[in-house]
């Protein structure tokens, strides 16, 4: 008898799950047979623009659910998702809840399944910074203990996962699904000149011997205290001497950078502040790039997908295979240590690294061909 599977509910939360769960979709329904998907969106992160602008760009279904849940504190979200994301698991029924990444979206979702006793699939499993003081890494960390099916984009997260208890059955490697969007997307990416064009810059602004680095700043660590931030715009500005700088501004930044007084510090004839950037126009200004300057996760990885050197300002990171084989290097905010690097990279001297495996394009296809045959395997799955 033919198994018939209950809808998999796919989870959206923040604009990174976004980029992860695109692929993902597209290969569920290419899949043979089929896989049916309810895709719900919490809200968690919601500007209509920019979500219209990712759903247009990722050529992404609009949501079925959008829990409409909205910014507030870590406990208030988390509390908020997981009630409003109950009657949704009761109304449908689900084979099982694929979650991706690590923001609250991802741990309240997974919590609520579980204890519904419906099946998770963390997607992105085993990542860890070793920094408790991230939430991220709290989300990680209680994702992956309460996850069925665990699927990762590194062979060394396995590791992480043996040494919390985590058997080898429930985990799979398959490869890192954000790079499929950034396969994906490469060809449609506008370039560099034509999104300043659009913000109503000269695009000769990038008309430098040494090309141009792409900025972004938003973790709180780095930019919710006056003296933090003050100091990295400071260094960034120096860097900005010798490179003009492409500054794609996050919500918080720019107002943080308000509040404080800081505005004096950039110099808009080296550093150019934009608004946040749809999915394809950031695609392109790294892709141009002669490095990028940043404290985001998914651009450590996107940046050693394109071969372009990346400085980091964390003190760690959750994708140590981006430093050993990628063009990542960790920067912090040592100022001695940056500058130092800018020199090597304006030297001709920059970290080009390798692509990493399976980081081709098709994680997602494993990914639903694993999930299929996990799935069927699962007698209570079957409707």
């Amino acid at each position: 008898m033919m198994t018939e599977l209950g809808p998999i509910i796919c989870v959206v939360g923040a604009r990174p799950n976004f980029m992860k769960m695109a692929p993902i979709l597209r290969a569920m329904a290419a899949h043979t047979p089929p896989l049916p998907v309810l895709l719900v969106h919490t809200g968690q992160h919601y500007d209509k623009d920019m979500s219209d602008r990712l759903f247009e760009d990722l050529r992404l279904p609009r949501p079925d659910v959008n829990l409409e849940v909205g910014s507030a504190t870590h406990a208030v979200q988390t509390a908020e998702v997981m009630r409003r994301f109950e009657p949704i698991l009761d109304a449908h029924k689900p084979s099982c809840v694929v979650v991706v990444g690590d923001v609250n979206s991802t741990l309240a979702c997974s919590l609520v399944a579980v204890k519904k006793g419906v099946p998770v699939a963390h997607i992105e499993a085993g990542l860890r910074s070793y920094d408790r003081a991230m939430p991220e890494e709290i989300n990680r960390i209680l994702t992956d203990q309460i996850s069925d099916r665990l699927y990762l984009t590194e062979r060394t997260a396995q590791d992480n996962l043996a040494r919390e208890g985590i058997p080898a059955e429930r985990v799979s490697f398959v490869g890192n699904v954000m790079i499929d969007s950034v396969v994906f997307g490469r060809a449609n990416a506008p370039k560099a000149q034509s999104t300043l064009q659009a913000h109503k810059v000269d695009p000769k602004f990038l008309d430098h011997p040494a090309g141009y680095g792409v900025v972004t700043l938003h973790r709180p660590s780095n930019v919710d205290d006056a003296d933090t931030l003050r100091a990295l715009l400071g260094v960034l500005s120096e860097v900005a001497a010798d490179l003009p700088l492409v500054f794609a501004l996050h919500p918080r930044t720019r107002s943080n950078i308000d509040r404080f007084g800081l505005s004096d510090l950039i110099d808009p004839a080296r550093m150019v502040m934009l608004p946040p950037q749809g999915y394809l126009d950031m695609l392109g200004l790294m892709a141009g790039a002669t490095v990028v300057l940043t404290d985001s996760g998914g651009l450590q990885e996107e940046t050693t997908a394109l071969g372009v050197p990346c400085l980091t300002l964390r003190e760690n990171t959750e994708r140590p295979i981006t430093v050993e084989q990628g063009t990542n290097i960790l920067v912090g905010r040592d100022r001695s240590a940056i500058l130092a690097a800018m020199q090597d990279i304006l030297g001709g001297r920059g970290k080009r690294g390798r692509v990493p495996e399976f980081w081709d394009g098709r994680a997602a296809e494993r990914i639903a061909a694993d999930m299929h045959a996990w799935l069927t395997s699962l007698p209570f799955v079957s409707r």
